[in-house]
C-alpha cells in the first residue's frame, strides 16, 4: 500500500468513524431528552399527588389537614376573645349603646329567671331585703333537627236555613295529600344541596332525633316539587341570564347509575354564570344543567337565545360555538394559560425550563396585577388601561413564547404550556377590545366546588330525574348565596309562595321571587316569622 492509498483509507475511517460518533451523540441527545422529560413527568405527577395545589408561587398559607382543622387554626399561645351573641347573628361588632334589642331581634330568646328562694333570702337577709337591678347575660344554645306536627282544624259552617255549607281557608298544599311542607322541604334540600348530605345520611340524622323519615320519600318530595315547582324558578332565571353581555361556562363529570348506558358512562353537569363583578348591571345568576355528554351540542342549545362573549377554558366544544356563530365570540381563562408553567414551578423540573416556565408565569401574573385594580373603574376607563398598559405587554408575551417554543422539548410541560399559549392566542385577547369581559373562569369553577364535594359525598346519582332535580337545585341555592340570601329560608319562602300560583297562567309573578328582587329579604323576613310564629303556638 503506498503512502497516497494509506492516507485515503485512514480518511475514509476517520470519516466512517465521525459518522458513527455523530449518530451515537444524536442516540445519546435523544436519551437524554427521553430521561429529562421521563423525570419531568415524575417530578410533576408527585407534585400533583403529593404537593400544594394552590398556583401562588410563594405563599405561607399550608394545606389544612381537615382532621386536624381546630389546631391549624387557632394558636395554642394565643388568647382567644369569645364572640358576643350579636356577633355570633350579625357578625359585626355593637358599636353603640342601645344596639342589643336589634342586634338580637332575630333570634329567639328564651328567658330564665335565676332567683334565690324564700329561705334562702331569708337566711341571708333576716332584717329584709329589696331587689336591685338584675345582672343579664346571654348564652348561646344548639338544638338539633326537630319535626313539629301542625294539625289544622278547617272549620266548617253551614246556614240554619238552606244548604249553603263554608269552610274556612285553607294554606295551598306543596303536595297534595302530603305531610312535607315548605320549610321541611327547605330543610332536605338545605341538607343535600347546600351541605352536601346524601340522603342516607339525612334519614340518619333525622332518626337519631326519633323521626323515621325514609329516604324514598325525601327522593319523591324533591323530584316532584322541583319538576313541578321550582323548575319554574329556575326557567325565569335562565331568561334573565340570556340578557347578559358575558357569560362564563364550565363542566364536570358526574356518575349517573340508571341512564340507559353501560355502567361507568360519564355523565356531565355544565355550570353558566354571568359576569356581574364587571357588568354592573347584571344579575348574579348561577345555573346547572345535566347532559348524559360532553358533546358542543349541550351548550349550543342551552345558549342559543345569548348574544355575546363566552368566558371559558380551551375545551373544543365551546370554541366549536365560536366558529358556528355570529353572535357568540369565545374569551378563553388566563389561568389556564399559566397552569402549566406553575405545575413546572412546583415540580422542579430541569434548570432550562424552570426559567423559562417562571418568566412565562411572571409575564402572566404582571397582567393579573394590572387588572385587578382596573375592576372597580368604569368601563371606557377599562377599556382605555387595558389598550394602555397591557395590550403592549400582552404582544411581548407572545413574540417572547414564539422564540422560546424553539428551545424547549415539544412534549415537555414548559413547551405543551407554550404550545397552549400560542394555540390559543385569538381567544386569549378578546378581553383587550372589550371591558366588560374578565381574565379568568375562576368564579365560574368556583361554581362547580359545590358538585364536586357532593359528588365526593353522593358517589352517584339514580336516576336521570334525580340529576336533572339536583341540577334545578343547586341553580336555586347558589344563586340565593350569590344575591346575600340564605339558601334554606329562600327555598322556604318560593315553596310556600309558589303552589299559590298552580292556577295562574300569567308567569310574572315570577319576577316577584326572584332572588335578587328588592324586597326579597323583607320577603323572606317575614316569611320567617310566620313559620315561628305557628311553631311557636304549636309547642
Amino acid at each position: 500500500m503506498d503512502k497516497e492509498e494509506l492516507i485515503r483509507t485512514i480518511h475514509n475511517e476517520q470519516e466512517e468513524y465521525k459518522k458513527k460518533l455523530d449518530e451515537y451523540n444524536t442516540l445519546l441527545k435523544e436519551r437524554d431528552q427521553q430521561l429529562m422529560y421521563m423525570t419531568e413527568q415524575l417530578s410533576s405527577q408527585k407534585q400533583q399527588r403529593f404537593g400544594r395545589s394552590t398556583e401562588a408561587s410563594t405563599s405561607l398559607i399550608q394545606q389544612m389537614d381537615l382532621f386536624n382543622e381546630a389546631e391549624a387554626t387557632v394558636d395554642s399561645h394565643k388568647v382567644i376573645n369569645e364572640p358576643s351573641a350579636e356577633q355570633v347573628v350579625k357578625g359585626y361588632v355593637r358599636k353603640k349603646k342601645g344596639k342589643r334589642a336589634d342586634d338580637l331581634k332575630g333570634l329567639p330568646v328564651k328567658r330564665i329567671d335565676l332567683r334565690l328562694s324564700e329561705e334562702e333570702l331569708k337566711e341571708k337577709f333576716p332584717d329584709g331585703y329589696k331587689e336591685l337591678p338584675e345582672e343579664i347575660f346571654s348564652r348561646l344554645h344548639f338544638v338539633p333537627a326537630r319535626l313539629i306536627n301542625i294539625e289544622y282544624h278547617v272549620h266548617v259552617y253551614r246556614a240554619v236555613k238552606g244548604r249553603g255549607i263554608e269552610r274556612a281557608d285553607r294554606p295551598a298544599d306543596l303536595l297534595k295529600r302530603s305531610l312535607v311542607t315548605p320549610s321541611l322541604l327547605a330543610g332536605i334540600l338545605n341538607y343535600k344541596y347546600v351541605n352536601s348530605l346524601p340522603l342516607n345520611r339525612i334519614e340518619q340524622e333525622f332518626k337519631r332525633n326519633g323521626f323515621n323519615l325514609n329516604r324514598e320519600v325525601m327522593c319523591s318530595w324533591v323530584i316532584r316539587c322541583t319538576e313541578r315547582d321550582l323548575s319554574l324558578i329556575h326557567d325565569r332565571m335562565k331568561e334573565e341570564m340570556m340578557k347578559s353581555h358575558c357569560l362564563h361556562a364550565d363542566e364536570t363529570p358526574v356518575n349517573v347509575q340508571k341512564d340507559g348506558r353501560p355502567a361507568g358512562s360519564k355523565s356531565y353537569f355544565w355550570v353558566y354564570r354571568t359576569e356581574a363583578q364587571l357588568e354592573k348591571k347584571t344579575n348574579d345568576i348561577i345555573l346547572y344543567e345535566y347532559q348524559k355528554t360532553r358533546n358542543a351540542e349541550h351548550p349550543q342549545q342551552f345558549l342559543q337565545r345569548f348574544r355575546g362573549v363566552l368566558m371559558t377554558d380551551a375545551f373544543s366544544g365551546y370554541h366549536t360555538l365560536d366558529r358556528n356563530s355570529d353572535d357568540i365570540t369565545v374569551q378563553n381563562c388566563w389561568v389556564h394559560a399559566r397552569r402549566p408553567f406553575s405545575n413546572v414551578i412546583k415540580a422542579k423540573a430541569d434548570k432550562q425550563d424552570m426559567s423559562i416556565a417562571q418568566e412565562a408565569y411572571d409575564r402572566i401574573t404582571e397582567l393579573f396585577n394590572i387588572e385587578r385594580p382596573l375592576k372597580e373603574m368604569p368601563a371606557e376607563e377599562r377599556l382605555k388601561k387595558r389598550q394602555e398598559l397591557m395590550k403592549p405587554k400582552v404582544d411581548e408575551l407572545f413574540q417572547w413564547a414564539r422564540e422560546q417554543l424553539n428551545v424547549v422539548l415539544p412534549k415537555s410541560e414548559t413547551g405543551k404550556g407554550l404550545s397552549y399559549l400560542l394555540n390559543q392566542e385569538k381567544y386569549l385577547r378578546v378581553f383587550l377590545d372589550d371591558p366588560l369581559v374578565p381574565m379568568t373562569n375562576n368564579t365560574c369553577e368556583q361554581g362547580l366546588r359545590i358538585v364536586t364535594i357532593g359528588r365526593k359525598n353522593f358517589m352517584t346519582i339514580d336516576t336521570i330525574s334525580g340529576a336533572q332535580s339536583s341540577a334545578i337545585c343547586y341553580s336555586i341555592a347558589e344563586t340565593a348565596k350569590a344575591n346575600g340570601l340564605s339558601p334554606y329560608a329562600y327555598f322556604c319562602y318560593v315553596l310556600t309562595e309558589l303552589p299559590k300560583h298552580m292556577d295562574d297562567k300569567d308567569l310574572k309573578f315570577l319576577d316577584g321571587l326572584m332572588p335578587w328582587d328588592p324586597d326579597m329579604k323583607e320577603h323572606i323576613y317575614q316569611n320567617q316569622e310566620a313559620i315561628k310564629a305557628i311553631t311557636a303556638v304549636s309547642q
